[in-house]
């Protein structure tokens, strides 16, 4: 029996063997979104329009019993709470301490991933490990042993520094500064995580020309390894000022609830103080909008990078 030959090509109407069809129109992309847009939607919309509605009324503890608004202020929360110098002075320690997690974490977290760029397999591995153990403790078993480390009674710290009985949550800064290292231990391993990879995929030519130019390390650094990951270290730093802007358990664990007199309050802090200790859930609100506002610029900022990267490539 003789086999017909024929043109292996398909007809004008079929499709070859294994193609998938591709989609058509701009809607097809939507769709396959829907269902996690559909519950992101109902977990945050509706808090947020709650949030934004009671900052534009009188809410006190009568209405949280379930008693209805009994006046609408309008923006008349927002005047009260801008026309407060207090709320201006932790807005600015706010940014300070955001700005000091922000640089003290991109820091230690390039510096580390320099170095496991330098170390063997055994010590990398070992500080990958334990720099992942701090990323995965939660915020308030961290404080926790923190706490307990500075502690001025039993304390290692003391002990080792011949710091006596000094109390580090006693003053503002350096209470400040013990949550500041609690921060930047819990945050520097993504930064050293995603800037390591971001080493690995640097040519090793390059290094090695300019290593065998006499560049030192700092030099390196600075005008090979940080121009190339400037795309992954501009994402790195919008995602920590998004994490360390809004920090409300370090500081409310380690200080107390905000510190001696409120000496140690931040935005997050403030806003709970405001509206579960004072029971002035109104401005506590406005607070979360005025933060809502900040983080949504500063989210705006990220996206609008990461697009941008994703052009360059």
């Amino acid at each position: 029996m003789r086999i017909r030959r024929g043109s292996s090509r398909p007809s004008g109407g079929s499709r070859a063997f294994g193609t998938a069809p591709r989609p058509h129109g701009g809607a097809t992309p939507w769709l396959y979104l829907a269902p996690a847009l559909v519950v992101l939607g109902g977990l945050l919309v509706h808090p947020l329009y709650q949030l934004g509605l009671i900052s534009l009324f009188e809410y006190t503890q009568a209405q949280v019993s379930g008693g209805a608004p009994t006046a609408f202020r309008g923006v008349g929360n927002y005047a009260e709470l801008f026309g407060d110098p207090e709320f201006w002075q932790v807005l600015l320690a706010t940014v300070v301490f955001a700005a000091a997690c922000v640089v003290s974490t991109l820091a230690v977290g390039c510096a580390l991933a320099v170095l496991l760029t330098r170390v063997r397999a055994v010590p990398r591995l070992a500080l990958m490990l334990a720099a992942l153990g701090a990323w995965a403790t939660p915020a308030i078993t961290g404080s926790t042993v923190w706490l307990l480390l500075f502690d001025p009674d039993f304390g290692p710290v003391n002990r080792v520094l011949g710091l006596g009985d000094h109390s580090w949550t006693y003053g503002r800064y350096s209470a400040f500064f013990l949550v500041l290292l609690e921060v930047v231990w819990c945050s520097f391993p993504f930064v050293m995580v995603t800037v390591y990879a971001g080493i690995r995929a640097v040519p090793a030519e390059v290094l090695e020309a300019a290593a065998l130019d006499g560049a030192s390390q700092w030099r390196i650094w600075r005008s090979i390894l940080a121009p190339m990951l400037r795309p992954i270290l501009v994402v790195v730093t919008i995602q920590s000022i998004i994490w360390d802007f809004k920090v409300f358990t370090q500081i409310y664990v380690m200080t107390g609830g905000g510190g001696i007199a409120g000496q140690n309050l931040v935005l997050n802090v403030y806003a709970y103080q405001k509206a579960f200790a004072s029971s002035q859930y109104s401005l506590g609100s406005a607070i979360g909008v005025v933060m809502l506002v900040i983080l949504l610029a500063i989210t705006l900022v990220y996206l609008r990078l990461l697009r941008r990267q994703g052009e360059e490539l």
